[in-house]
């Protein structure tokens, strides 16, 4: 599968990415229609990015008549090196890469839209409230909007308040500064608290989640849909009765682990890789930071959850209303 690098030589500069460099997978329709565009962030507690949040959801935006691309972007699984504003920008590159060679890839540029899930819901929300303020430095790239047509924030990371899922914050922040009670410290929970800072520019949101999210508390997508209330922002907020966090799409294909080829791990691959050479200290077997990817034992008697394996549907009649 072809893989697209969006920032050029010399640009990122992330210091724990080593041979990693944020990129694009594309899935796209063969035909010469143009289309939107979905393009698709896994989560991972800015720690990893998991393949179960990939191709299965590309695939089935495909099935919707979308264009898509599984983003891998900056994450700190040691949480040595903050990530802050990074991951949000190279959402914000991604975003203007695909309207700068959108007659490539037969997409519409006026409907460029994103689905994060977890704490890339985070990434991806963090775009939708900062747009306006993320510059790029690349004359091939600056005038080129990074604003999103629509976005899809899947159980999202929004808030840092009581409803926080700290661990992501951690590694947002780095844990040397999350674990602080400074003005700095503050100010950047602040800024990152999601909720905060919706305006009326920001772009139209579907947002879904399970009452029953076992990790991040179901009070963040209700916090980011008042938000875009308050703010007049068009937005619709699903939340299904039951399931658990990380659900994806639940059909029985992702209850049987097949999330296609593990490129999302990239970063943790190369972070392996360095640790072996001896190019960073870590105590333990390296290996182990591989673990995520792990296959879970196939249970045909789990729960089902059918309702939840409807979002996309929504989700694409939400946008194509617009």
């Amino acid at each position: 599968m072809e893989k697209i690098d969006i920032w050029q030589k010399g640009e990122y500069t992330y210091p724990l990415a080593f041979d990693f460099t944020p990129n694009l997978r594309p899935y796209l329709i063969d035909d010469a229609n143009v289309r939107p565009c979905m393009l698709v962030l896994p989560g991972g507690g800015y720690a990893v990015a998991v393949p179960p949040e990939g191709e299965l959801v590309a695939k089935r935006f495909n099935e919707l008549g979308y264009n898509c691309f599984v983003m891998t972007y900056t994450t700190n699984q040691l949480c040595r090196v903050p990530v802050m504003d990074q991951a949000m920008r190279d959402l914000a590159r991604a975003i203007r890469f695909v309207r700068k060679n959108a007659s490539e890839y037969n997409i519409d540029p006026a409907k460029v839209c994103i689905c994060g899930f977890s704490a890339a819901g985070h990434v991806c929300a963090s775009v939708c409230d900062y747009w306006d303020e993320i510059v790029d430095d690349n004359p091939e790239y600056a005038d080129i909007s990074c604003r999103p047509d629509a976005a899809v924030l899947s159980y999202p990371v929004i808030t840092s308040g009581e409803f926080a899922h700290q661990d992501s914050f951690r590694f947002l922040l780095g844990g040397d500064i999350y674990d602080r009670d400074d003005e700095e410290a503050k100010n950047l929970l602040d800024k990152y608290s999601l909720e905060k800072h919706v305006k009326s520019t920001n772009p139209p949101c579907f947002i879904w989640q399970t009452e029953e999210d076992d990790l991040v508390p179901v009070k963040n997508s209700y916090l980011y849909a008042e938000a875009c209330k308050k703010a007049g922002v068009k937005y619709e907020h699903v939340t299904f009765p039951h399931g658990f966090h990380g659900l994806s799409i639940p059909t029985e294909e992702w209850a049987r682990g097949m999330h296609g080829e593990p490129y999302t791990a990239e970063q943790s691959f190369a972070l392996v890789k360095a640790i072996k050479e001896g190019l960073i200290e870590f105590e333990g077997d390296p290996d182990s930071l591989l673990d995520f990817l792990k296959p879970w034992p196939y249970d045909p008697n789990a729960p089902k959850f059918p309702e939840v394996c409807k979002w996309p549907e929504m989700a694409d009649k939400f946008i194509k209303a617009l």
